[in-house]
């Protein structure tokens, strides 16, 4: 059991045999007659949705354990995604749901945190920029300004605006939840890392 006011995002809990995961918390002190809160956004971890709940913050909560693994990104289908335990090489298929706009950065290979409770998967950490290469680019006239954009075309398929001075065959990191372009890779940066 855990108490409220001592909720972390991240952990999962259990209302009414329903397990959610903490999302995001905001704690508010009380008044001498009046109690704090503590505020929480809550995930369905099986069904997706969000819910947002308030506790007191002595109030006592199922915290449940999770195991954390190391899995390796395989490949993805309409509907799932497909996932090998780096360790074991057990094969896991989540729903493309779970990964959100996260799937279209995935190659082959690529490792992510995953959250099991009672060998269910409930989360995947995804990381917050991908490196990914540019396959084409709108071409530019030479009277537009040097700190304009232009359409890019991504190897997964996906378009963003980059910086003009982008050129196809190049890597940059996008940040995966918005899709947006953040810099260049460059060469040197590569060969260090």
């Amino acid at each position: 059991m855990v108490l409220a006011r001592d909720l972390r995002a991240g952990v999962a809990i259990r209302i009414e045999s329903q397990i959610y995961q903490v999302l995001d918390l905001e704690s508010k002190a009380g008044s001498a007659k009046m109690g704090g809160v503590v505020r929480a956004k809550l995930r369905n971890v099986r069904s997706g949705s969000l819910w947002e709940q308030h506790f007191r913050p002595q109030e006592r909560l199922e915290d449940l354990e999770l195991q954390r693994r190391k899995m390796a990104f395989l490949y993805s289908d309409a509907t799932s995604c497909t996932l090998q335990n780096t360790e074991t090489f057990e094969q896991v298929e989540l729903p493309i749901e779970m990964l959100g706009p996260a799937e279209k950065f995935l190659q082959p290979g690529t490792e992510l945190l995953v959250d099991f409770f009672d060998e269910e998967p409930i989360h995947v950490e995804i990381p917050e920029m991908m490196e990914c290469r540019i396959a084409t680019t709108a071409s530019t006239a030479h009277s537009q300004p040097s700190s304009g954009s232009k359409e890019a075309t991504l190897d997964n398929g996906l378009t963003l605006l980059v910086p003009l001075f982008v050129v196809p065959g190049e890597t940059v990191r996008v940040e995966v939840r918005t899709g947006r372009y953040i810099d260049r890779v460059r060469v040197e940066q590569k060969k260090s890392a």
